[in-house]
């Protein structure tokens, strides 16, 4: 769905509570219900905006005209709506390289990446790796038709100039695709720092309830963002009505959300700090995290993420710290309302300490929460 640029002068409070709404009708919900339709009426020639529901849906126009105005609010912009965050990562891939290609990955970006580098040297690209701060990305360009950037990075939380990278890979002939999820459009606009790709799963923060999966890219080129949607129509990789329904409703909140989030995230990363028994913690609020010079520059008002990570003592003891956690819920995934921790290295795909916990601040009571991990942390050290 494609946005258009207007004179945007209203904060981000207001304009998620607004996004994507169609213009007042009387009598009528400000948000409409979803709409469930394989097929549409349709006499004479298949054109027009609903044809077919594989093609597009009056529910995920709202949403994508919604998520557009927050990624791109000051020029026009295209968004594609996805299933998972993987189907719109896949769909920015694979629409836009081919067999004999280079693409640039990070090396310590999300578990599934990998999955996406196997499939590509199947069929024939080659990929290459490298760690996402200090902008080591820089030296894999030459001939890339592809970088993928992902910052901050999941789970290390580490930080790098999308500027930067976006202005080298662009030289070099290559398009930029950001993976937002972590900093949300709120707290980070990729494509206003040069990037050609927006894209996140809006199962975590966006949507934060932890009941949706949701994808999505936004594009500013009309022939990128084209190739996107049709690899959406060839993989048939759809929306639901009800998950897209629920994921625009969710907007409404973001940026209530996002705030809380960060600023206790930023709390119980200081809190750690003081803890003898906790190492490497990380979150690129504190003023002393390797990443905060750069994402200060870079990440909007304020706005450093709610994923706090840190290193305990070995596998046993983050799992007794994880076991004694009261307001917290042992789980996978992060940006939702309610708190979640897990020892990050169970799922064996990221280069961690066993030690290592990745803590998804929800929107609890800042000193409830710190208190319950340092009462965790208490009682796993016995």
């Amino acid at each position: 769905m494609s946005t258009t640029p207007e004179q945007h002068t209203t904060g981000d409070g207001t304009r998620v509570v607004r996004a994507g709404l169609p213009e007042p009708e009387a009598y009528r919900p400000s948000m409409p219900g979803p709409v469930f339709a394989a097929h549409y009426h349709l006499p004479g020639e298949p054109v027009g905006p609903y044809t077919y529901g594989r093609e597009q849906n009056p529910t995920w126009t709202l949403l994508e005209q919604a998520i557009g105005e927050l990624e791109s609010p000051d020029e026009a912009a295209e968004t594609v709506v996805f299933p998972s965050g993987m189907g719109a990562i896949s769909a920015v891939v694979f629409s836009q390289v081919s067999a004999g290609d280079v693409v640039v990955l990070p090396d310590d970006g999300y578990q599934a990446l990998p999955l996406i580098r196997e499939r590509l040297e199947a069929y024939g690209v080659e990929v290459r790796t490298a760690p996402t701060a200090g902008e080591a990305q820089l030296a894999q360009l030459e001939g890339a038709k592809l970088l993928w950037i992902e910052s901050p990075s999941n789970p290390g939380l580490d930080v790098c100039d999308i500027r930067r990278l976006a202005d080298a890979a662009h030289r070099a002939g290559a398009v930029v695709a950001v993976d937002n999820t972590l900093a949300t459009p709120l707290g980070q606009r990729p494509l206003d720092l040069g990037a050609d790709f927006s894209v996140a799963s809006g199962t975590k923060a966006l949507t934060g309830h932890g009941d949706v999966l949701l994808g999505y890219v936004t594009c500013r080129d009309p022939e990128r963002a084209a190739g996107v949607r049709q690899w959406r129509r060839t993989a048939g990789a759809i929306v639901g009505p009800m998950e897209a329904w629920l994921a625009h409703r969710s907007l409404a909140t973001l940026q209530l959300r996002v705030d809380r989030q960060a600023a206790t995230a930023l709390a119980l990363a200081e809190a750690l700090l003081e803890r003898p028994d906790v190492t490497g913690v990380r979150h690129p609020g504190l003023p002393g995290d390797p990443a905060h010079r750069v994402a200060a520059r870079q990440m909007r008002g304020g706005r450093y993420g709610c994923v706090v990570s840190f290193v305990l003592d070995g596998r046993e003891r983050a799992e007794r710290f994880l076991s004694a956690l009261r307001l917290v819920d042992d789980a996978t995934s992060f940006g939702g309302v309610r708190s979640t921790a897990e020892r990050r290295g169970r799922w064996g795909g990221d280069a961690v300490p066993e030690g290592f916990v990745r803590f998804s601040v929800g929107v609890e009571d800042a000193p409830d929460l710190i208190a319950d991990v340092l009462g965790a942390l208490d009682a796993s050290d016995r």
